[in-house]
């Protein structure tokens, strides 16, 4: 007879939910005798799936001493549970030598492994019904249903991605394992980063690439280059994309990634006429005139149908509430992944509170911080700056200029600004006649001139200061930008 269906689904007369702790203690049992059970359980079951939190908790200790290569047995758990309450209940160390007596076959542990998570996406999902039915229930003028079916949807979103639709508080020894997991990652790529790549060298450099859950505001003055740093950006993620099995042993992105542009200002065509003029190297005036000599189409299209396959999906939805966003992106997310969101530009959002713009600012840019940390994504979203930029002698911009609202400023991990100096010296050309002036404007066009400059106004989690592009504005694109010392090297060679 299979051990499985010995197993009969106990439910709690309590609370009506299905358990077994039968399948709980057998799978305890089994990974306190060979820890090498766990590996074959890790990327199935976390502590959160256990019916019983005594049972949590075990799991949890036993996991983080497995992940050092220490062993988890009666014995070395013994010390670091001998104050849990809830063990003391059930016997303290004696009923974890019971654990181990009852041991599943290993053969079996996946098996019951399984159970376990299907009896807790049960008791989730049950949970989760009466909530929605609750507030359903209840017939009230600030209760309105689009927001409960986005509400709903969201925690039906957690609980399908993750296994559980509410994360609440969590151990310090899981944060720090996750923590490490991070460091690990940037270790293995030689100290280089630890998030995505932006596929510019000295961005990444400051910023240690593109990091999960972080909120990333890129502002600037109309033609300074917003969207062209942003579309490089989601280009260069797109492209690099890459998946396989990660070091955790789960499948998923590697390099690169998936990416949600969400194009406000601009259509999906446009967009895509901007990335295919930065992939084939001819100018986007040309490619909106249709003015291609034979050689430039050929490589127009070539550009086209290698680009065919890039993981880069458009939205250009004009004027979307910030509840729609979040939706969409976890649409995106459940059906064809998402590693990294753009959002151009964030002031062409809606809020729910019109009547009053700095509070709907605010609960737009919180709205999108809170779509980074429940998709564990960065998200980029472009903002404008005010008018008061124009009034300085130096133009450079700064975080005061942040249109509307501080929460912009507040709510963001990172606040960088575009700025090209060579966009302002172009207007000040003097006079034919005064050649003195001329000549100097003209050594400061050329010292200025394809140069473009990122200034990270703040950085939660690293320095700020600015760093050099280049920038060639007949493609719309930015690059890195060569040193002097890389042009000698260059030269050698």
């Amino acid at each position: 007879m299979n051990e499985i269906a010995a197993i009969k689904a106990q439910v709690d007369d309590s609370n009506g939910l299905p358990h077994s702790i039968e399948a709980e203690q057998q799978l305890l049992g089994a990974i306190l005798t060979n820890n090498e059970i766990y590996d074959r359980v890790a990327t199935l079951i976390k502590p959160h799936h256990f019916h019983d939190p005594v049972h949590a908790r075990i799991f949890e200790v036993a996991a983080a001493r497995i992940a050092k290569n220490t062993l988890a047995s009666p014995v070395t758990l013994k010390a670091f549970m001998e104050n849990d309450e809830g063990l003391k209940e059930l016997g303290g160390a004696a009923y974890l030598a019971r654990l181990a007596g009852s041991a599943v076959a290993a053969y079996a542990a996946r098996d019951y492994a399984q159970m376990i998570y299907d009896m807790a996406i049960r008791r989730e999902l049950i949970q989760l019904g009466e909530e929605i039915k609750g507030k359903a229930s209840k017939v009230e003028v600030e209760s309105d249903p689009r927001a409960q079916i986005t509400d709903a949807e969201q925690k039906l979103y957690k609980l399908g991605e993750q296994g559980k639709s509410e994360t609440g508080f969590q151990s310090f020894l899981r944060a720090v394992t996750e923590a490490v997991n991070t460091a690990n990652i940037a270790y293995q790529r030689e100290g280089q980063l630890a998030g995505i790549s932006t596929g510019l060298m000295d961005l990444d450099g400051k910023m240690g690439g593109l990091h999960k859950s972080d909120l990333i505001i890129l502002a600037g003055r109309p033609s300074m280059g917003k969207t062209s740093l942003a579309t490089n950006i989601a280009f260069n993620v797109a492209k690099a994309f890459r998946r396989g099995t990660r070091p955790d042993g789960t499948d998923g992105t590697l390099d690169g990634g998936v990416v949600g542009f969400f194009s406000l200002e601009m259509s999906a065509d446009q967009l895509a006429g901007r990335i295919l003029a930065e992939a084939s190297e001819i100018s986007s005036h040309k490619i909106r005139q249709g003015d291609f000599t034979e050689e430039e189409f050929r490589r127009f299209v070539e550009a086209a149908k290698s680009l065919e396959s890039c993981p880069l999906f458009i939205d250009d939805t004009p004027a979307l509430p910030i509840s729609q966003v979040a939706a969409r992106a976890r649409r995106l997310k459940r059906t064809h992944g998402l590693d990294v969101l753009m959002v151009d530009y964030l002031q062409l959002l809606r809020g729910s509170q019109s009547e009053n713009r700095v509070n709907e600012i605010s609960e737009i840019t919180q709205g999108l911080k809170a779509i980074a940390k429940e998709l564990q994504i960065p998200v980029i979203a472009l903002s404008q700056l005010s008018r008061q930029v124009e009034n300085r002698e130096d133009k450079r911009p700064q975080l005061s200029d942040l249109r509307e609202s501080g929460s912009i400023e507040q709510d963001a991990d990172v606040v960088m600004f575009v700025f090209r100096e060579e966009y302002y010296k172009e207007r000040e050309k003097p006079g034919e006649h005064d050649l003195e002036r001329l000549q100097v404007w003209q050594e400061e066009m050329e010292r200025l001139h394809g140069k473009a400059e990122v200034i990270l106004g703040k950085q939660r989690h690293g320095p700020i200061g600015t760093v050099e592009l280049s920038f060639e504005s007949q493609f719309t694109r930015f690059g890195n930008l060569v040193k002097p010392w890389q042009q000698n090297q260059q030269g050698d060679y």
